[in-house]
């Protein structure tokens, strides 16, 4: 992985950067010490490290005004930060960079029974916002399966999903407003806590923007009621493929899941170890498919679901009988990855998305470059929507073992796109698919993309050497502005 060379004229400032960003969040909250800043030198791809420049934990909007603009008036790169578990190294510091730790932004502002919206801090745990209304009957609906220690600020520059996105959608179809600190300190708000907001679709770039155009603070999401009823079932079949055929024939049906998702039989048995769901390990892949509504639909979609799986080869059925035995069909799934670990000292988590009737061709070749690379698989993902979590197995202690294993994941990768998809469903570009950005855009596309960086981030600062393979000078680009929150495009045409 390549990484932009450390500006050693920023290095040599560093004393001075210190004092700098002391005068703004005194006490601890700048870390310097080589130790401590140790606890920021990854996310969750760990296999990538770098000891940031210095970390600062601001704990007010105005402290992240004023950070950001004292880095922008001396040239100095920052890395945003949230929770840290980001799987595409979208935090990964950088030598000579402040890496802004937002997780002293960690209180519920407010709650809005009337307009159902919450807002909320970005350093607040996704599942904490469920948990701040589910004694009135309401939820927030994206549960990444990290949910209990990713927070809301990073579910938006990652546009994260989780195992109920199939019906409920991802966080961009969840997010109702954000506050967001440009890179020179101008703080602008896109939405609010309506559902729509006219003009440009900022709120939509803010989504899934991994830290390139701002810094989120606050984040206002939508909430919704409980559903009447809620019952999973936990389907056995003899092979990946057949569950995948039982995927699109449900789909197919017209039968939307609140969630379905897909485990082979390796990930399905190293749950199982971990959480004793009851998962039948007999079955060489399972599916769970849950369905809500009113109770009477429930039950009809429950008869639908099992017919059409026992019609796809299905070798064991078994639906929930109450809402204890529900959650203990989905903790083996959200445990999965934690649960893999047990069977391998190292684990590489990938995340590509496919056109769901593909699922089968997918999951063979995928079957046939595990034999070609001699590297375990294990397969976790959100079938529903085609979004793929294949784990690959090594040693990073055995030589060659880990470059084996990011050559495995990007023919992964690259066979998404090929048979339609894209690179990536929830986990973001980050450093870790950056290089393989050509694969799916040609230059015209990723110029235009960088078009817009450039409109919110002239000088390039914010979190540098994430997504772009390669980055061009704004000048050359023929610029767009952002000037208090409105997109001004003077050297191409307007859409």
């Amino acid at each position: 992985m390549r990484m932009p060379e450390p500006d050693a004229d920023v290095i040599a400032r560093r004393g001075e950067l210190i004092a700098g960003l002391r005068a703004i969040v005194p006490g601890e909250g700048v870390i310097v010490d080589e130790d401590e800043l140790r606890a920021y030198e990854c996310d969750g791809l760990t296999a990538y490290r770098q000891l940031p420049l210095i970390v600062v934990l601001p704990e007010t909007t105005e402290q992240v005004s004023r950070v950001l603009a004292h880095c922008h008036a001396a040239g100095v790169k920052v890395v945003p930060r949230g929770a840290g578990t980001s799987l595409s190294g979208g935090a990964l510091p950088l030598a000579d960079a402040v890496t802004l730790g937002l997780g002293k932004f960690n209180r519920i502002l407010d709650v809005d029974y009337a307009n159902r919206c919450v807002v909320a801090q970005p350093g607040v745990t996704n599942l904490a916002i469920t948990q701040a209304v589910s004694h009135q009957g309401f939820y927030y609906a994206p549960d990444p399966s990290s949910q209990i220690a990713c927070t809301i600020g990073g579910n938006v520059a990652e546009n994260a999903g989780g195992v109920h996105c199939l019906k409920y959608g991802l966080t961009t179809n969840n997010v109702l407003g954000v506050e967001m600190v440009l890179m020179d300190g101008t703080v602008v708000r896109f939405g609010g806590r309506h559902l729509e907001a006219g003009g440009y679709d900022f709120l939509g770039l803010a989504n899934g923007s991994e830290g390139l155009l701002g810094v989120i603070t606050e984040v206002t999401v939508r909430i919704l009621q409980k559903p009447e009823a809620a019952r999973a079932l936990l389907i056995g079949f003899p092979s990946n493929e057949a569950a995948g055929d039982c995927v699109a024939a449900i789909i197919g049906a017209g039968v939307i899941p609140g969630g379905m998702e897909m485990m082979d039989k390796p990930a399905m048995a190293a749950a199982e170890e971990f959480v004793h769901a009851g998962y039948p390990l007999e079955a060489e892949a399972l599916l769970i498919v849950e369905v809500d509504g009113p109770e009477a639909e429930v039950e009809h979609r429950i008869g639908v679901v099992e017919a059409i799986a026992r019609q796809a080869g299905a070798v064991t059925v078994r639906v929930s009988n109450d809402e204890d035995e529900r959650l203990r069909f989905w903790a083996g799934r959200k445990s999965a990855f934690p649960a893999v670990g047990r069977i391998s000292p190292d684990y590489y988590c990938m995340d590509g998305t496919i056109p769901r009737r593909r699922l089968p061709e997918v999951l063979a070749r995928m079957a046939e470059m595990s034999k070609r690379y001699g590297l375990r698989l294990a397969n976790v993902f959100h079938a529903g929507d085609g979004n793929l979590h294949p784990l690959i197995l090594y040693d990073a202690n055995a030589p060659g073992e880990l470059e084996k294993a990011e050559e495995f994941g990007a023919e992964i990768l690259t066979l998404c796109v090929e048979v339609g998809g894209v690179l990536t469903g929830e986990h973001g570009v980050g450093v870790e698919k950056r290089d393989l950005m050509s694969t799916m855009f040609n230059d015209i596309d990723l110029k235009q993309q960088e078009r817009l960086k450039c409109a919110f981030d002239p000088g390039g600062l914010l979190n540098p050497g994430k997504v772009f393979p390669t980055l061009h000078r704004c000048a050359e680009l023929g610029r767009m502005h952002v000037s208090k929150g409105q997109l001004r495009f003077p050297d191409i045409p307007r859409f």
